[in-house]
């Protein structure tokens, strides 16, 4: 374990905003009840952020509903001009990668080079994604039956609610305000409070950017007061949402009582990564690593289910330990550190009793298992053998650094099992061989398939899930859909 590098005083220097935006004010809110934000690497407090609840999202819905008036200048705006100031934001956000990195690291856990090197780079190339689709969101001509001119329009659902998670701050705020705001909505967004400092660093750079009163609106809080107000809440037009599926059920549960607002949701994952016999076994294990222990295993689209082909499972089960055993864990600021820790006291726990339940059900842990140091979450790289697909470290999403290794003879073998879950978000196989590649690509019941690689991810690829593991799709022209609605206007001639 590394020490920590940064100075007390240097890391309050950069956290420059703990209040709640709405309507382009920082404000406190309205119960005057703060929380705090730790550092996961040490267990110490970064700050206090002011908690959001209902009576805040309330505010910030109709500071939202007023920028969406038709009179208001965000209504009044051009496509392209709104595309501007997305294009200025991601130029702002590039200035101040260096600081963002930073932060997002302390806050989160995440080594800070990742963060710099993958995170960043994603986050402002979907901002310039979507504003280059911002003057190109455009509707159809019809040629109905009869002496009808019939063309459709393409509008923003309106007063759109966000919930972010932890895993990855920057990046899922990105992946949320940029579609609907090249669509013309205004948004109420809820972070997650175990993160909350990056989202509001870029709620000044928005500010900074230009755009009107009211259009982005960010509430750190809690999950059950700020999340439920917005899923319940009568104004709010849709409402999308990354996190759990067991919180998804309940967003969905919500919209349905209160006013049927559209919902998408982008939910948790299983999913299973098959090697076959004849893949690259260094590019395999090495690729395999990456696909479990990648952001300490906290990914909603980890492969956390390894099925391996008999013949190839003993030599990839040891090479696969011996590679957890070199990987890195320490400071998160550290630039060699592979491996920070887990983001809060919670998931520390709960990543420790899953390794427990995968001991207590019969499963062969190779490596890890046990704490890393004596301060902060940090979990040992975890590995398991002989793994079975009716154990709970088989069956259910981890979110933490543990690899379960399973085998297998056949291709229909293969499929049913790698298909017998409720998830259905990402899935991977690493073969030589095109047509193994592409019967497991059409067969998994995944909404991504990677071959030969994984968590390749790209601002015009779409992304989202099969079955339990979501609705509707984030990224790409199909990220559009969801922030639109269709009108058909008919006029006779």
């Amino acid at each position: 374990m590394a020490t920590v590098l940064t100075e007390p005083k240097s890391i309050q220097a950069l956290i420059k905003q703990t209040r709640i935006l709405i309507g382009n004010k920082w404000v406190d809110s309205v119960s005057g009840k703060t929380f705090e934000t730790v550092n996961p690497a040490t267990g110490e407090v970064l700050a206090k952020v002011a908690e959001a609840d209902a009576a805040d999202v309330d505010l910030a819905v109709k500071a939202a509903r007023k920028a969406f008036h038709a009179k208001a200048p965000w209504r009044r705006m051009s496509a392209s001009e709104r595309g501007k100031l997305l294009h200025r934001l991601a130029d702002l956000i590039e200035q101040n990668a260096d600081e963002l990195a930073t932060l997002e690291s302390l806050d989160n856990g995440k080594p800070r080079h990742v963060a710099r090197t993958a995170d960043l780079p994603l986050v402002i190339a979907c901002y310039r994604y979507y504003a280059g689709w911002a003057d190109k969101i455009q509707g159809k001509t019809i040629p109905i039956s009869g002496d009808y001119f019939c063309y459709t329009r393409h509008e923003p659902v309106g007063v759109v609610g966000q919930i972010i998670p932890w895993n990855f701050p920057l990046l899922m705020q990105a992946w949320k305000l940029a579609p609907a705001l090249a669509c013309g909505n205004t948004v109420v967004l809820k972070v997650a409070e175990q993160t909350p400092l990056t989202a509001l660093r870029v709620g000044e750079l928005i500010l900074e950017a230009g755009f009107p009163e009211g259009v982005v609106n960010i509430l750190p809080g809690y999950g059950p007061t700020a999340g439920g107000a917005i899923a319940r809440h009568m104004d709010i037009d849709k409402v999308a949402f990354t996190g759990s599926t067991e919180v998804g059920h309940l967003i969905m549960k919500a919209a349905a009582e209160t006013n049927l607002k559209r919902v998408t949701l982008e939910l948790g994952g299983k999913s299973p990564n098959i090697i076959f016999s004849d893949a690259d076994m260094d590019h395999a294990v090495e690729g395999s690593h990456f696909a479990l222990f990648f952001n300490q295993g906290q990914c909603c689209c980890a492969g956390s289910r390894v099925f391996v082909e008999e013949k190839i499972y003993d030599e990839f089960v040891q090479r696969s330990a011996d590679r957890a055993k070199r990987r890195r864990v320490g400071d998160p600021l550290d630039q060699n550190t592979e491996q920070g820790p887990q983001v809060d006291q919670e998931q520390f726990n709960k990543v420790l009793s899953y390794i427990d339940s995968g001991k207590k059900e019969g499963a062969r842990m190779l490596t890890g298992g046990e704490r890393v140091g004596d301060r902060g979450y940090f979990v040992a790289p975890t590995v398991f053998s002989d793994v079975k697909d009716e154990m709970k470290i088989a069956q259910e999403e981890i979110f933490g650094p543990v690899m379960s290794i399973l085998k297998f003879k056949d291709m229909d073998e293969l499929v049913e099992r790698a298909n017998k879950t409720m998830y259905g978000l990402a899935a991977a196989v690493w073969t030589r061989d095109i047509s193994k590649a592409h019967n497991v690509a059409n067969n998994v019941r995944a909404g991504t398939v990677w071959v030969n690689c994984f968590d390749v991810f790209d601002a015009a690829a779409p992304f989202g899930g099969f079955k339990q593991s979501g609705i509707g799709r984030e990224l790409g022209e199909y990220g559009l859909q969801q922030y639109s609605e269709i009108k058909t206007v008919t006029v006779k001639l």
